[in-house]
């Protein structure tokens, strides 16, 4: 599997791997989740969109905000046909080395409180709550991981 940055071609595949690996969501929240409202051509434009392919087939895909002092992983998304195969575990620590080449301390991400999955999934990676609020009328849940060791 490769993981590279997501190029114009690749926004059909984004957006159809969104739209399946949250639609199962949306009963549960009562709303489409955030990342099914994302402008993926801008991302894509901006080249903050990674995707893992497997002889070109899109099977999942992670975008990535480079701040000053940390990486925010803005979705994580693993098509459902792929999932538990790895996928979003590969992505996650694709983030990782791209936080350390760039010299940025910490990850941090955030995901829906109702989307108990991730908050598991996140945890057994290493990450830690930070924080829980509204934000952009949904219930989030904060969480960053420190690259150097030491704890936010």
């Amino acid at each position: 599997m490769d993981i590279r940055i997501a190029e114009q071609h690749h926004q059909q595949a984004i957006s159809e791997c969104v739209e399946a690996a949250y639609s199962v969501y949306i009963e549960r929240m009562g709303k489409k989740p955030a990342p099914m409202l994302s402008d993926y051509q801008e991302l894509i434009s901006k080249n903050l969109v990674y995707v893992i392919t497997d002889m070109d087939e899109l099977k999942g895909l992670i975008v990535l905000i480079p701040e000053e002092d940390h990486l925010l992983i803005e979705n994580v998304a693993v098509h459902p046909n792929f999932q538990g195969q790895g996928i979003g575990r590969k992505l996650i620590e694709f983030s990782l080395a791209f936080a350390k080449e760039r010299c940025l301390p910490e990850i941090r991400l955030y995901t829906n409180e109702l989307m108990v999955e991730n908050l598991v999934f996140y945890a057994k990676l290493g990450f830690i709550e930070v924080d829980r609020r509204i934000e952009d009328g949904y219930r989030r849940v904060f969480m960053s991981k420190s690259l150097s060791g030491k704890r936010r």
